[in-house]
C-alpha cells in the first residue's frame, strides 16, 4: 500500500477509536456519579480524549477497592450490633424535633450511637493541643492509640513523642497509623519512621500506595482523619496534624506560613466511639481485630453533652459528612458559623447555606486570607460572589496564618468539630471524621473561639470582592471547574 493509503487507514483508525472513547464515556462516567463530576469528566475525555482518558482510570473511581469496602460493611454490622442494646449515658432533655432523625440518619449511616455523659474541651493554641495531648499519652496504663493524617517528630512535636517513648518504656502498646502519602514525602519522614522504631511502637501507613507490595487504589485518596485514645478513658478529636505549625516545609517557611487549628479533648462514652475508628482503620490496613480492646463498657464523663462521632469517606456507600452539614444547615433556626479552610461546596450545600439565609439565618463564613493550595484556594474564591450576594458574611483570617479549623455551630446548642472541610474532597475522596455536641456550655466555648477568629480576621465585601482584576476571575473559575472531577 501506498504511504497515502497507509496515512488514510491511519487517519480512519484514529478517528474511530475517538468515536469509540467518547460513545463508552457516555455510557460509563455518569453512572453513579454526581452531574457535576460527570459533566467536568465528559468534557475532559471529549476535549483531550487520550489524556482524559489516562486520567479517569488513574483517578476517576472515587471508591476504595471492593475488599477494603466490604471490610468496613463488616465494621459496621459489628459496631451496630455491639451497641445495640448498650446503654451510653443519660441523654439530654428537650431535644429539638429535628435532632433525634439526624442521630438516626449519622447511626444509619456510620454505625456510631449518640452518647451522653461527655465531658468535651477546646484546645485552640496550637502547641497548647500539642502538649495536652503528651499529658494524656504520659497517663496511659494499657495503651496509646495515635492516628494522624501528619506525623513528623520535630522540635515542635518532641515532647509529644518523648511521652510516647516514656510509656513504651513501660510496657504501653502504642499504636499508630499515619496517612501514606501525606507522609512518604515530607522531610521529616525518614527521622520520624527512625524514633517510632526506636521506641518499639507498632506503626501502619494508611491507604499505601505500593503496587509492589499489592497495595493499590486511586492515589489520591487519602485518610484525613486526626485523633488520639488513651485506654478507652480520654480521647482527642480534631483539624490538627502532630507537626511543627509550619509542617517544616521550606515553601511555608520561607512564606512564613502558620496553621491555625482546633482540637477537642474528650471523656465519656464518645471516647469508644472514637476508638472505634481506630480500631477500624487498623483492621483495615493490618488486618488484625484488637479482640482485647473493649468497646462495649463506657464510663462516665466529667459533663452532660450528647456526642456523637460519624466517620465518612470513600468506603462508606455515600458521603456520611455531607449528609450531616446538610441536615443542620436546613435545621438551623437562627444562626450558622461555617469555618472552613477548604470550602468549594456542592449546589446542596451552596442551596442550603443560602436558602437559610432566605430564612432569615444569620450566616457566617470564615476562611484564610491566604491559600496555601492554589487550585483549592481559587475555586474557593469562585464561590464569593454568589455567597456575598445571598447575605453570607464572610470573614478572612489574616495571612500569614491558614486558619485550618473545620468547624460548624447551629443556633446555641449543637455544633459539629473534626477533620473534615467543606469541599468535594472531604465529601467524597478522603477519609475523615467529624463529631456531633449538643449542648449550650460546647457552645459558648466555640463561640469564644469564633469570636477570637473574628478579632484576627477582615470582613469581605461585595464592594470590594467586584473590583477583583480579569485575571483571578478566570483563574478562579477554571479552578472550580477542575474541582468537579471526582
Amino acid at each position: 500500500m501506498t504511504p497515502e493509503i497507509w496515512a488514510l487507514l491511519i487517519a480512519v483508525f484514529l478517528l474511530l477509536l475517538d468515536l469509540a472513547i467518547r460513545a463508552t464515556a457516555i455510557i460509563i462516567i455518569p453512572r453513579n456519579r454526581r452531574p457535576t463530576a460527570a459533566m467536568a469528566w465528559l468534557l475532559a475525555v471529549f476535549f483531550i480524549p487520550f489524556i482524559g482518558v489516562f486520567l479517569f482510570l488513574l483517578i476517576g473511581n472515587p471508591r476504595l477497592p471492593r475488599a477494603r469496602r466490604r471490610k468496613q460493611d463488616q465494621i459496621n454490622e459489628y459496631i451496630a450490633q455491639t451497641s445495640e442494646h448498650l446503654h451510653f449515658g443519660t441523654l439530654r432533655p428537650h431535644a429539638p424535633g429535628w435532632f433525634g432523625p439526624t442521630v438516626e440518619m449519622n447511626q444509619k449511616l456510620g454505625a456510631l450511637p449518640l452518647s451522653g455523659d461527655n465531658g468535651a474541651h477546646l484546645i485552640s493554641d496550637y502547641q497548647e493541643s500539642l502538649d495536652a495531648m503528651a499529658a494524656a499519652i504520659r497517663e496511659a496504663k494499657e495503651y496509646v492509640h495515635i492516628e494522624f493524617y501528619i506525623l513528623q517528630a520535630d522540635v515542635s512535636t518532641d515532647n509529644f513523642f518523648r511521652a510516647m517513648e516514656e510509656v513504651a518504656q513501660r510496657g504501653v502498646e502504642v499504636r499508630v497509623l499515619m496517612d501514606h502519602w501525606a507522609n512518604r514525602w515530607k522531610p521529616r519522614y525518614k527521622a520520624t519512621v527512625k524514633r517510632l522504631n526506636a521506641m518499639g511502637a507498632d506503626w501502619q501507613l494508611m491507604l499505601p500506595v505500593q503496587p509492589l507490595k499489592g497495595k493499590m487504589q486511586r492515589p489520591d485518596l487519602r485518610n484525613h482523619r486526626k485523633l488520639l485514645v488513651v485506654d478507652g478513658k480520654v480521647a482527642f478529636l480534631g483539624s490538627q496534624n502532630v507537626t511543627d505549625s509550619t509542617y517544616n516545609l521550606p515553601k511555608n517557611i520561607k512564606r512564613g506560613l502558620h496553621w491555625v487549628d482546633l482540637m477537642v479533648r474528650l471523656d465519656g462514652p464518645v471516647v469508644l466511639s472514637v476508638n472505634a475508628i481506630f480500631l477500624s482503620d487498623w483492621y483495615s490496613e493490618t488486618d488484625e481485630v484488637l479482640e482485647e480492646i473493649d468497646i462495649a463498657h463506657a464510663d462516665i464523663g466529667s459533663g452532660n453533652l450528647d456526642c456523637q462521632v460519624v466517620p465518612s469517606g470513600p468506603g462508606f456507600k455515600v458521603e456520611n459528612n455531607l449528609r450531616l452539614f446538610l441536615a443542620l444547615l436546613y435545621a438551623a433556626k437562627r444562626k450558622i458559623i461555617i469555618v472552613s479552610p477548604y470550602f468549594v461546596p456542592d449546589e446542596a450545600l451552596l442551596l442550603a447555606i443560602t436558602a437559610a439565609v432566605d430564612r432569615g439565618v444569620h450566616v457566617e463564613l470564615f476562611v484564610s486570607e491566604e491559600g496555601d493550595q492554589a487550585m483549592v484556594y481559587h475555586a474557593q474564591r469562585s464561590y464569593y460572589e454568589a455567597l456575598l450576594r445571598a447575605e453570607v458574611r464572610i470573614w478572612m483570617y489574616r495571612k500569614p496564618y491558614i486558619l485550618h479549623t473545620k468547624s460548624l455551630t447551629i443556633d446555641e446548642e449543637v455544633a459539629v468539630i473534626g477533620s473534615s472541610n467543606m469541599d468535594m474532597r472531604s465529601f467524597g475522596l478522603n477519609l475523615e471524621v467529624s463529631m456531633l455536641v449538643r449542648g449550650e456550655e460546647f457552645i459558648s466555648e466555640m463561640r469564644a473561639v469564633e469570636d477570637k477568629y473574628r478579632s484576627l480576621s477582615r470582613e469581605l465585601t461585595l464592594e470590594e470582592w467586584m473590583q477583583q482584576p480579569l485575571r483571578s476571575t478566570v483563574l478562579d473559575n477554571l479552578a472550580r471547574l477542575t474541582s468537579a472531577l471526582q
